[in-house]
């Protein structure tokens, strides 16, 4: 029986969108950083990979087939296939579960997996969705935004503002203290970029060379009362600047090898692939999905016996 396991990963700093330290480097660099760094440290010959598997919920304009242009931009031979993947938020998880079933089925020996999204250049307004009318006919919130579907869960399952400001100060803190304590250090691989810096003032732009050590979106210095004092962005909502995510721009690589083969090599997997489960919401509350997967997961690999 053949089993798949994580031997190395790699991922960039994660940037502020639009106006962080990737705000102009195209997907293909972001994750090309990621994957060479990640196969640098499985110390695999990069000709024996035998598939990329790249992630991103908008495959357009520079992430137009993601995998393949990563794998390339990453040094790889022109051997190495590669194949681009969406599932919106799960994209990159989802490459894993496919490089281990590739490993585990297909008999693949080693397989690379991540994710990248640059919102700085993919998110335009040039680069908008048009809508399927007679699709929209069917499921009228099928392209609902986030923030309407996040406002609606919030008031559908109660959710109060309160508990939406203490949790993200909690998040806030968490970070600056993992930050503080290096615990990032050995996943995070350093980039060298080029930022479009705009005046402010007069509208000017110009670049500006940076090199990013850590993730730039978090606020150590955050307290409850600043995010308690911020206005809704839908008038009479619950969310805020302060207790949703950011937009940013990063990119993420892990490689996945065969368990025996890892083993004769002498390395120690970072984890070991079980299985995965998806479940299907409203449209108007795509954000649960969780709540409704991990519970198939946990039935489909509950011990024998047990209730």
């Amino acid at each position: 029986m053949r089993d798949a396991v994580i031997v190395s990963t790699a991922r960039t700093p994660i940037g502020k969108a639009y106006r962080g330290a990737f705000n102009a480097t195209p997907s293909p660099t972001l994750c090309g950083h990621a994957i060479q760094s990640a196969v640098e440290r499985s110390k695999v010959d990069p000709a024996e990979i035998q598939d990329v598997i790249v992630g991103a919920a908008l495959q357009q304009g520079v992430q137009h087939t993601i995998g393949r242009t990563a794998a390339l931009r990453a040094g790889l031979p022109v051997t190495v296939a590669g194949q681009s993947m969406d599932r919106q938020c799960s994209s990159g998880l989802m490459t894993i579960a496919t490089a281990a079933k590739q490993v585990i089925v297909d008999r693949m020996d080693v397989v690379v997996a991540g994710g990248v999204e640059s919102i700085s250049m993919v998110q335009t307004k040039e680069m908008r969705v048009q809508p399927d009318p007679e699709l929209l006919a069917m499921h009228k919130d099928i392209y609902m935004p986030m923030l309407q579907t996040a406002e609606i869960v919030a008031k559908r399952y109660g959710i109060s503002r309160e508990r939406m400001d203490e949790y993200g100060l909690q998040s806030q803190q968490r970070t600056a203290a993992a930050q503080a304590a290096g615990k990032f250090d050995d996943e995070i691989v350093p980039m060298k970029s080029t930022k479009i810096v705009v005046d402010k003032a007069t509208g000017e732009t110009s670049q500006q060379e940076v090199f990013l050590e850590k993730d730039e979106g978090n606020r150590p210095g955050t307290e409850l009362a600043g995010l308690q004092g911020l206005n809704a962005v839908i008038e009479g909502g619950t969310i805020t600047a302060g207790n949703a995510s950011q937009l940013s721009d990063g990119a993420s690589a892990c490689v996945v090898m065969e368990a025996e083969l890892a083993a004769k090599r002498g390395l120690a997997p970072l984890g070991r692939y079980m299985g995965m489960a998806v479940g299907g919401t409203e449209p108007d509350e795509m954000g649960i999905g969780p709540v409704v997967a991990v519970p198939k997961l946990l039935e489909r690999y509950r011990p024998v016996g047990t209730q």
